[in-house]
């Protein structure tokens, strides 16, 4: 059975502005239901954590609930996933954690594929203790990767790896379970950005080859925050700056201060928003990995309904996301128009396709379209029909 948009984009509130949204990339439309569990956990009893009165048990079950909730959607255990505010502030805090034990003559490994959030923290870090940088280089004729040169990448002095599971700029899904065996082979952590990859794949952080898992939730229905995923193992051999009487416990020894409990709450609204859209029975995990599935089929089908659309447009636009595995995000520089002004234009029409260059600076210095940004052009679970017509309409006419 296909996925039934239009019951979908009846639990979005903000979906009835008759705005087309085709800016998921950078932080999807948020449900219902996510906002009344942040509403609800504010207007219960609530007080710092503990078991000994409800005020106190309202905040624990919030931590234990997100704790339960991302490690069901990123097949992780829940004791080694770690709150954050954003993705690029919980990899500067690792990056530091692990940089204690970084020195001259070890190497740390980035992409040119990757968010700045999981390129920048790694390489500042690097500097600081004197360990070398080394890239593994995009190739833009694929939009991917050049992993025929990993093997001289990834030596024996690598200590950490950092790639990211799809580009939030091209859409690009590398090879990471690849990349992550080479990796361990000679010892090396991988760290993978999924902030985009969560919101299109169903995660298996095993499969993947990830030793650290960063995500964030606004990106997939939820509030703005991040979540790193671990094995508690792992986490217990890595040292953060902490205040003195703080637990030494983990994952709680990196969360610093105070968690918000309602966003906590409102991500595991989130999880539970997505797993719903499925009518399998089974476990929480399992009716992700179905509810993926469904949405999966449907985002590709938009695809390839903007692709058709933007191949009538010929030689007036270059779309650069052509790698073999991508999700359904599209990015593409028009030709005759600056991309903020195409954007702009878009927006009187109510149609939202931002410009620029997303963070991804080291992509898109690769792949030197001779433009200041383009257009990026994201399909969410609750893009329809409709709204992809409405855009190549429009990028007919203005193009």
């Amino acid at each position: 059975m296909p996925l039934d948009v239009a019951s979908l984009r009846a639990r979005f509130p903000s979906l009835g502005s008759g705005i087309a949204h085709f800016d998921g990339p950078g932080g999807t439309q948020t449900p219902a239901i996510v906002g009344q569990a942040i509403a609800g956990v504010l207007s219960r009893p609530l007080s710092i954590r503990g078991t000994g009165i409800e005020s106190e048990q309202n905040a624990e079950d919030a931590v234990v609930g997100f704790r339960s909730a991302v490690a069901d959607l990123v097949g992780g255990d829940p004791r080694g996933i770690v709150f954050g505010r954003s993705a690029t502030q919980i990899t500067y805090d690792f990056s530091r954690h692990l940089a204690k034990t970084w020195g001259p003559g070890d190497e740390i490994v980035v992409s040119q594929l990757d968010h700045d959030a999981n390129v920048r923290p790694w390489v500042q870090a690097a500097e600081a203790v004197g360990a070398t940088v080394r890239w593994l280089a995009l190739d833009p004729a694929t939009a991917d990767l050049r992993l025929d040169e990993l093997d001289e990448v990834v030596t024996e002095r690598t200590r950490l790896v950092a790639v990211t599971a799809a580009s939030n700029l091209l859409g690009t899904r590398p090879q990471v379970a690849r990349i992550a065996e080479r990796a361990h082979a000679v010892g090396a952590l991988v760290h993978v950005d999924g902030v985009h990859h969560a919101a299109h794949a169903s995660i298996d952080v095993d499969a993947l080859g990830a030793d650290l898992y960063v995500c964030s939730a606004y990106k997939l229905f939820g509030p703005h925050c991040a979540a790193l995923a671990a094995s508690p193992a792992l986490l217990e051999t890595i040292v953060p700056d902490k205040l003195v009487p703080s637990t030494d416990v983990v994952p709680e020894r990196f969360e610093l201060g105070t968690l918000p409990y309602e966003i906590l709450a409102g991500v595991t609204a989130a999880v539970d928003f997505t797993a719903s859209i499925s009518s399998a029975e089974g476990s929480r995990r399992a009716r992700l990995a179905d509810a993926h599935a469904l949405v999966d089929a449907h985002e590709l089908r938009m695809r390839d309904r903007l692709e058709a659309g933007l191949a009538h447009l010929g030689d007036r636009v270059t779309v650069h996301s052509i790698a073999r595995d991508r999700t359904p995000t599209i990015f593409l520089t028009p030709h005759g128009i600056p991309a903020d002004a195409l954007s702009r234009t878009l927006r009187t029409r109510g149609i939202l396709a931002p410009a620029g260059s997303f963070y991804a600076h080291e992509t898109f210095r690769a792949l030197a379209t001779g433009a200041e940004g383009g257009l990026r052009v994201g399909i969410a679970a609750y893009t329809d029909d409709e709204d992809v017509d409405r855009l190549l309409t429009a990028l007919d006419e203005l193009v």
